[in-house]
């Protein structure tokens, strides 16, 4: 799987990824502004509800932002 949102405004670090998860290189692992660090896989439905909690988060903070 792979999981990801990319905004070349927010972050040009890590294939300008701002915010994702994927499983490859044999392992599980979260993106977050360039950084990269593992997570726990119980099952793709919980990493799926936590990318897009976190991702409507990230996209609160942006609208904060801009007003």
């Amino acid at each position: 799987y792979s999981l990801a949102y990319i905004n070349q405004k927010l972050c040009t670090l890590g294939n300008v990824r701002v915010h994702g998860y994927d499983n490859s290189h044999s392992h599980h692992h979260r993106y977050y502004m360039g950084k990269e660090e593992p997570v726990e896989f119980n099952n793709y439905e919980e990493i799926a509800e936590r990318f897009e909690k976190e991702w409507r988060e990230i996209h609160e903070k942006i609208k904060k932002h801009d007003s």
